[in-house]
């Protein structure tokens, strides 16, 4: 008979190592710029061999074209370290209804996570209509969504976002393009993207780490910093993007730390809320 272990003497569970969930736009990127102390930052989660994901409610891109477009920046991390709105919906339909079809308006990040999940694209009688970022978004298509949610299919959004950053300005994001479709029919989508926590809980289970071990940095308290909140993690708000010291203050709920920018993030002496003492 095998000899029990001591449980002072366990092997240490991986799960409860620091993970880190990391926002994009205004955290590491600002355009096509690197925020200030970034690729320090990256690096030192690197060298520490932290696990992390960088996540993103735009479902346009791939995680080979985040890689691509961060690596042209000086970060190279690899496609398997981003996690998107767009991989929220696939895995959301793979639990709720294997094998569904899907009536989609969505660019190329969206409809490559739904070919993956065998979800079949189609305009006949689909379970769901699924609306994300794109730049194919029409009168006809917008038409045809909301003949399909009245006749039964179920609305499904990637993100709430009104809006997206451009060199040029802010653009119409997913929460814009859905809104004529849900006047018109009366139906509100389920957005997946942040802040809704399940986009958090498989972001979490694609790295395999316990919520009391994972960090949530993020630049808005809307949906970063309470979808982190409301998932059981650590949040670290930086205030490179759109929020400002005043502007966090007015929440009701506060982040457990705030940063200048992620190079001011030491990932291997950060404490979790569980280890912190007041």
């Amino acid at each position: 008979m095998a000899e029990a272990i001591p449980a002072g003497h366990a092997m240490k569970n991986r799960s409860y190592d620091k993970a880190f969930l990391i926002d994009m736009d205004g955290v590491i990127t600002k355009g096509m710029s690197l925020i200030p102390g970034s690729k320090e930052f990256v690096d030192r989660l690197k060298k520490g061999n932290h696990k992390f994901l960088f996540l993103t409610n735009n479902s346009y891109y791939t995680p080979q074209m985040l890689n691509r477009n961060l690596s042209n920046l000086g970060i190279d991390v690899g496609d398997d370290h981003f996690y998107t709105s767009a991989m929220a919906v696939s895995s959301f339909l793979l639990y709720q209804k294997p094998g569904c079809s899907a009536y989609v308006i969505g660019g190329r990040g969206l409809l490559e996570e739904l070919e993956k999940a065998n979800i079949t694209v189609t305009e006949k009688k689909p379970d769901y209509v699924i609306v994300g970022e794109t730049s194919e978004y029409d009168y006809k298509r917008i038409v045809e969504a909301t003949h399909l949610i009245q006749e039964g299919a179920r609305f499904i959004a990637t993100n709430p976002d009104i809006t997206g950053p451009t060199e040029r300005g802010p653009v119409p994001a997913c929460g814009a393009l859905v809104a004529p479709i849900e006047k018109v029919t009366g139906v509100s989508p389920y957005f997946l993207g942040k802040p809704n926590p399940a986009m958090m809980y498989w972001a979490r289970k694609k790295l395999g780490v316990h919520s009391a071990s994972c960090f949530m940095i993020g630049d808005r308290m809307d949906t970063d910093i309470i979808g982190g909140i409301e998932s059981g993690m650590t949040t670290c708000l930086v205030l490179s993007g759109v929020t400002s010291n005043k502007i966090a203050l007015r929440f009701p709920y506060q982040p457990d730390y705030i940063f200048q920018n992620v190079g001011e993030i030491d990932p291997d002496a950060i404490l979790p809320r569980r280890d912190r003492v007041e």
